[in-house]
């Protein structure tokens, strides 16, 4: 399933899409909830009454995508949980050798906006950048969970855009500040359930700025996989249904690293990640 939330008629609901249509599921079925982190925590059987009114609906129960406004999938995540150089062909300026370790960071839940809406230059930077990554989306709450039963608690998998303000994230050897903008981690458009992603470690993805590649790879170049770093984090936090992880991003393209050009005003970024759709967001 394609799982989202969008606002209709001033209310936030919780959808799944097909094509260029929503089912309302609380609709469809009023024992199913309204929100998308209290479908996620009721757990598989729940998720299961979802596909079956998806299943069972008739084609009238659809509403356009076009009569309703796409919010991002989780709109207010608990945690977002970033990895940095997990691609083995960006592991960072100067090194030679993978990490032993991911590298970590968190970003604010004030930066989570959705497919089409704008990216806010801030007019204390000049240079604003892009990320493109694949998303995981917790399905349920564990802590201290086995590599090997990991994916039981991965909900599905979304596209995610660290964008980043390069002078803030560079002035310290914290990234935190440069990463945490209002506006700065545009997610969407959907949810997309795993049964969807048999593996999300052979998805091709790209970014592109005004039509231009900027980024291509595929997430068979993770270092750190879907499984590991979940186990990972859960050893030391307890993880939550909606909570985001980041699995990091690819290497600029070489005709994108040199030279360097920032996002500006009226720029259009598109994240396509195979299987998952295309994340479009303007630049403001």
């Amino acid at each position: 399933m394609r799982l989202v939330t969008f606002q209709s008629n001033g209310q936030t609901r919780l959808g799944a899409q097909i094509g260029d249509s929503i089912l309302d599921l609380n609709r469809a079925n009023p024992a199913l909830p309204a929100d998308i982190l209290l479908l996620l925590g009721a757990g598989a059987s729940v998720l299961g009454l979802a596909r079956e009114a998806l299943a069972e609906a008739k084609p009238e129960a659809f509403i356009p995508l076009s009569e309703v406004i796409l919010l991002a999938p989780i709109p207010h995540p608990g945690k977002i949980i970033c990895i940095g150089h997990n691609y083995k062909g960006h592991i960072g300026i100067g090194k030679t050798e993978l990490p032993e370790y991911p590298n970590m960071f968190c970003k604010t839940a004030n930066t989570i906006i959705a497919h089409q809406q704008s990216i806010i230059v801030p007019r204390v930077t000049s240079q604003v950048d892009y990320e493109a990554e694949l998303a995981v989306i917790l399905g349920k709450r564990g802590y201290d969970i086995p590599e090997a039963e990991a994916m039981e608690y991965v909900a599905g998998y979304s596209i995610f855009n660290d964008v980043s303000a390069r002078d803030y994230q560079k002035r310290t050897s914290q990234w935190f500040l440069g990463k945490s903008f209002d506006t700065f981690g545009p997610l969407g458009p959907a949810l997309v359930t795993k049964d969807e992603v048999p593996d999300p470690h052979c998805l091709d993805l790209e970014l592109t700025v005004n039509g231009v590649p900027k980024q291509r790879t595929n997430t068979s170049d993770l270092i750190f996989s879907v499984p590991f770093l979940v186990s990972y984090l859960s050893q030391v936090m307890t993880l939550d249904p909606g909570d985001v992880i980041a699995t990091g991003t690819p290497a600029k393209l070489p005709e994108a690293a040199n030279p360097q050009c920032f996002l500006e005003p009226g720029d259009v970024v598109e994240i396509k990640i195979e299987k998952l759709g295309t994340l479009r967001n303007m630049i403001q």
